[in-house]
């Protein structure tokens, strides 16, 4: 399809030059996005030396205008598949720039991520926070990384901090997602320095916004949105655009509340390379091509700013300029095969020293942490593992100024499991705070939060609420592989659940399957208040995100109670305990079934092995098979439900080492395939009993 003539404003018609900004500089990185963006359509996607390839054409002039204004130590910009352009102005190098499509070594996956989803850490200017392939999914992080500076600001008092901001691109699409309005709902009832820059090409691939947004434009219907300026103009008039974008920075910067930016611009090629773009009428594409910014801003710049012959000039310089850096990009290696399992979770050196991430967590700047001891030193009487729990928060607040407590009734009410219960009192409502109903704008901020440099904990109320939060949980966890160790945010989400008196199955749910089946997560499991107090101090020092949980029915069991083991206990991951010790039968379980399998051994009169695991990402294979090599026998006992649970796996690694040494077959017990049932008697039908396990225990043994 040819191309339109363009209608192109003259010299006379455009308004004074913007003095903000660099306009050679501008110009150079234009076309230097454009030539990128005609390599990689015409040379590279046709030989498959590339996969993926979104042009930005359209969106570029005002990407790049808004990203010479980003420069801040402390700024961030969380962005998406078609924010290339500013990225490269807000610094990243040509040659990353086309590494990362040619899935080449170095840059900022080693080959890991597809070529668009980029980042960008920088301790010297403003980082591009790692991209994400779901839409929608960089709005909370940015929100976080916005609710981080004001931390930084207002609590820690480094002036450091004074103007730094965030900036969250998206198009006119994702508005219509969960993250965004979780996003615009923190900004605005925290009043937080956040620029949401809406780029509206009116397509969602082949969905017109008028299935995205009533009016098809955000900006109208957010006029009512309290604690909110909004703006809105022609993305692709230089002149509009960069008044626009001058004065949106501004006002974020001179903390005048979160701002949104709409502009329209035109996609002047397909949602991806492979798109035909046939749901398009002949006079769309022409009308589009007709709002060409490129043209529009050689108008504005020629010959007022620059000569014809310097306009050329700088097109010619970048266009060789990504010609010598496609050169070089191609000159790098492919990834070695034998480091694709590397940093999946934090590593460490031959002499033991973590490896730390360019950034994210506290990790990366030497944080000294209390003295610790993985020996308990039990203090006083028994407490509950509620109390427990608040001691370990209590103490970690105190001596480390960068944690922060937050979720849904955390504050004042103390949590509804009066977990927190207190600790806003002691240390106010910055540092222990309740957030907005969104388990993705929970768990989004929290990540925001930890790239900053921060110390999350995020409390989601029950297991099956986290339901909701899954693309970021999941987004968190694959951060570090995907970056290649560049960034990671290392967040302990605190989440009760289980059974508890009755059940249901909204309250109740165990499924810590799920979260041991996620990439890069830690996942912590204690059956008492010894054990979660050094597994819970281990999560906020480590470096990795955790999932602690929390069993509804332990946190005030007499069973559960146990004397405070001291502030310096640290329980590390991975190190299962023996409660029973036998040699006839090894059980293997967790939670809130330890108390039953012990109970339950007692009462069969054999000698059993029972061994509570305590986290399950690691989990202590040597210490099981050790004992199952002794004992012959094992079953693996479990709240959850059976199919594809945790125990498979045990029993699966089980069966591999030990064949040979099985007396009887391999057995687990747990939960049927149903959700938690409410009524008692129900629950108690369905959850593994003391009766259940001691039948399953005889059973085998006479096998």
């Amino acid at each position: 399809m040819s191309q339109p003539a363009l209608k192109i404003p003259n010299a006379d018609e455009a308004a004074s030059i913007n003095p903000h900004f660099d306009w050679e500089r501008i110009t150079y990185l234009v076309h230097m996005s454009r030539t990128m963006d005609h390599i990689e359509e015409t040379e590279l996607l046709p030989s498959k030396q590339i996969l993926y390839q979104f042009s930005a054409r359209g969106h570029d002039v005002a990407q790049v205008m808004l990203g010479s204004l980003i420069n801040n130590k402390h700024d961030a910009m969380g962005g998406y598949y078609r924010s290339r352009p500013m990225l490269l102005s807000i610094g990243v190098e040509p040659e990353d720039a086309l590494a990362g499509p040619l899935a080449r070594s170095g840059g900022y996956s080693d080959g890991r991520d597809i070529g668009v989803t980029f980042n960008f850490p920088n301790k010297d200017g403003a980082s591009g926070l790692p991209m994400c392939g779901g839409v929608g999914a960089q709005y909370t992080p940015s929100a976080g990384w916005a609710q981080a500076v004001e931390y930084y600001n207002s609590v820690l008092k480094d002036s450091d901090y004074k103007n730094s901001i965030a900036v969250v691109l998206g198009g006119e699409a994702s508005v219509a997602t969960n993250g965004f309005w979780s996003a615009l709902t923190m900004a605005t009832t925290l009043q937080l320095p956040i620029l949401f820059f809406i780029e509206d090409n009116g397509f969602g691939i082949s969905v017109r916004s008028d299935l995205q947004t009533p009016g098809r434009n955000i900006a109208a219907n957010l006029a009512a949105f309290k604690g909110l300026t909004i703006h809105d103009g022609d993305g692709s008039d230089p002149s509009e655009a960069a008044d626009l974008i001058q004065k949106s920075v501004e006002q974020v910067r001179g903390r005048k509340g979160p701002v949104l930016l709409r502009l329209r611009v035109p996609r002047l090629q397909g949602h991806s390379a492979q798109d035909t773009q046939a749901y398009k009428s002949e006079e769309e594409v022409a009308e589009e091509w007709s709002r060409d910014p490129l043209p529009k801003l050689k108008s504005y710049l020629v010959p007022e700013r620059m000569s014809e012959a310097e306009w050329d000039a700088i097109k010619t310089r970048a266009q060789n300029d990504v010609r010598v850096a496609l050169d070089a990009a191609l000159a790098r290696p492919l990834a070695d095969p034998e480091t694709v399992a590397t940093f999946a979770f934090s590593e460490k050196d031959e002499n033991g020293d973590i490896i730390t991430q360019t950034m994210g967590g506290i990790h990366q700047n030497g944080h000294d942490f209390p003295a610790s001891s993985d020996t308990p030193k039990p203090e006083g009487k028994r407490i509950n593992m509620v109390t427990a729990i608040r001691k370990t928060l209590d103490f970690e607040l105190a001596t480390n100024d960068k944690v922060v407590v937050f979720g849904e009734d955390v504050g004042p009410k103390g949590g509804v499991h009066a977990v927190t219960m207190g600790l806003q009192d002691k240390y106010g409502d910055a540092r222990v705070f309740d957030t907005s109903l969104s388990e993705e704008g929970i768990i989004g901020r929290a990540v925001g939060m930890a790239i900053a440099g921060l110390v999350p904990v995020p409390e989601i109320q029950f297991r099956k609420y986290a339901d909701p939060a899954v693309e970021q949980l999941n987004d968190c966890g694959t951060m570090r592989w995907r970056t290649k160790n560049r960034f990671a945010a290392p967040i302990t989400v605190r989440i009760p659940g289980g059974f508890f008196k009755c059940g249901d199955p909204w309250h109740s749910q165990t499924n810590e399957v799920q979260f041991a089946h996620a990439v890069g997560w830690r996942v912590a499991v204690p059956s008492n208040a010894e054990d979660a107090v050094g597994l819970l101090r281990a999560s906020m020092r480590g470096n990795d995100p955790v999932f602690f949980f929390e069993h509804r029915a332990m946190l005030d069991h007499a069973w559960a109670r146990r004397p405070y083991p001291g502030d310096d206990y640290v329980l590390p991951f991975g190190k299962a305990k023996t409660t029973l010790s036998g040699d006839e039968l090894t059980i293997v379980t967790w939670g809130a079934m330890v108390e039953r399998c012990e109970n339950a051994a007692k009462a069969s009169g054999h000698s059993v092995d029972v061994i509570d695991l305590r986290t399950l990402i690691p989990w202590d294979k040597a210490a099981v098979i050790a004992s199952v090599k002794k004992t012959h026998r094992c079953l693996v006992v479990h709240e959850d439900n059976g199919t594809a649970g945790f125990g498979a796996e045990i029993l699966s690694e089980i069966g591999e080492t030990c064949f040979m040494d099985l007396d009887a077959p391999l057995s687990r017990l747990t939960m049927p395939d149903i959700p938690s049932p409410h009524n008692p008697v129900l629950l108690n039908a369905a959850v593994p009993s003391e009766d259940d396990i001691e039948t399953k225990i005889r059973q085998l043994i006479a096998f």
